[in-house]
């Protein structure tokens, strides 16, 4: 979902989307001041959209408007840049103050998560997706969506080995025993829905 700010009316709606990819499709053409994304989205989740939507308008606004309630998806979003992280049972009271926020570059958190996002920015443990890399996450994601290392390779126009190769060593660096385990992580961590 995109919204820009009107001169008119406080905010003007100038698109929706379903999943990722459309997003920064769209983006792209409607060239937004704010973009409102989920994190679980289809084929391209929310926080892994964020480089190509800033690539390709770097000004542009990310507020995140979710179900999910865990401070590690707050901190990754705000660490890829997004303004806002608004929480879906809470959006009619604080989407608006979110929106009005990024436009004036500030950053808007939803106050049920933002002292224990401080508190944890404070501890020294890591986000297990930190050390994943963009490929990896890809890959995980299409995993995690029912994908055959097959139909991943000819996707992502890879081999199966390295596939492979990327599905092992990410089972490793995050201390999982199989491919379940592996998609269970994917889901617990936004990658799909």
């Amino acid at each position: 979902m995109t919204i820009a700010s009107s001169p008119r009316d406080e905010f003007e709606l100038v698109g929706l989307v379903e999943d990722g990819n459309a997003l920064v499709s769209a983006a792209r053409d409607l060239n937004p001041d704010v973009i409102v994304a989920d994190i679980s989205m289809p084929h391209l989740n929310g926080i892994d959209a964020m480089p190509p939507l800033k690539r390709d308008n770097p000004d542009v606004r990310v507020v995140f408007l979710t179900m999910h309630r865990d401070v590690a998806y707050a901190r990754r979003a705000l660490e890829a840049g997004a303004y806002g992280f608004v929480l879906k049972h809470s959006a009619s009271a604080e989407l608006g103050l979110a929106v009005r926020a990024a436009l004036h570059g500030n950053t808007f958190v939803t106050p049920d998560l933002a002292a224990e996002l401080f508190r944890k920015a404070n501890e020294k443990d890591a986000d297990p997706l930190a050390a994943v890399t963009p490929r990896q996450r890809e890959i995980l994601q299409l995993l995690a969506q029912g994908k055959s290392a097959k139909a991943i390779a000819a996707a992502l126009d890879l081999s199966a080995r390295t596939v492979e190769f990327h599905k092992y060593t990410l089972m490793e660096s995050l201390g999982l025993a199989n491919s379940a385990e592996l998609i269970r992580f994917a889901v617990k961590h936004g990658l799909v829905q």
